[in-house]
């Protein structure tokens, strides 16, 4: 096994141990691991990214932001790069959530192209889920303003990967009218 494989799936194991106790706020309450799975899925089917670090990085991109994870714990196990990539797409939960959400459209633009790869894929699994099983506490509004929300982000992402940014443009187009 290459070392970037076994990089890959000690990742995943990582993430699926930390979110194990976590679900979905769709109806079926899915497991939350499906949700890091499905953006390195993203990266690498439709995106064609191969880089091992962004992979990774998508794998762990909500574990110190949702789980007691430490970044300091992303770099003992993953290194430096992983932990840097996590750093710039992890929210700081001490504030507000209309200033994080504010946050993530002025700060896109400045982001490292990993960060930007994995912030425009996580944006495209939760617009899909948002389509296809919403939160059932969601109503109408909330879900549009979160399409809208996603999109200020994204255009702040541009120029990294065309591929990505065409999947993103297609499951924009699904919004609710």
């Amino acid at each position: 096994m290459s070392a970037d494989l076994g990089l890959i799936l000690r990742a995943a194991h990582f993430a699926a141990q930390r979110h194990s106790t976590q679900r979905r706020k769709d109806a079926a309450a899915s497991p939350y691991i499906n949700h890091p799975l499905a953006v390195a899925a993203i990266l690498a089917e439709e995106g064609g990214i191969t880089d091992s670090v962004t992979i990774v990085a998508a794998l762990l991109h909500d574990v110190v932001e949702d789980t007691v994870t430490t970044p300091d714990e992303v770099h003992e196990h993953f290194g430096g790069e992983v932990a840097s990539v996590v750093a710039e797409v992890t929210d700081d939960k001490k504030l507000e959530p209309a200033e994080r959400k504010r946050l993530q459209i002025q700060k896109a633009s400045s982001k490292s192209e990993r960060a930007k790869l994995v912030k425009m894929a996580d944006k495209i699994a939760n617009l899909r889920d948002l389509v296809s099983c919403p939160p059932p506490d969601w109503d109408h509004q909330r879900r549009c303003d979160y399409f809208e929300w996603a999109h200020q982000v994204v255009e702040g992402l541009r120029g990294v990967s065309r591929p990505l940014e065409e999947a993103f443009d297609r499951a924009y187009e699904l919004r609710p009218a």
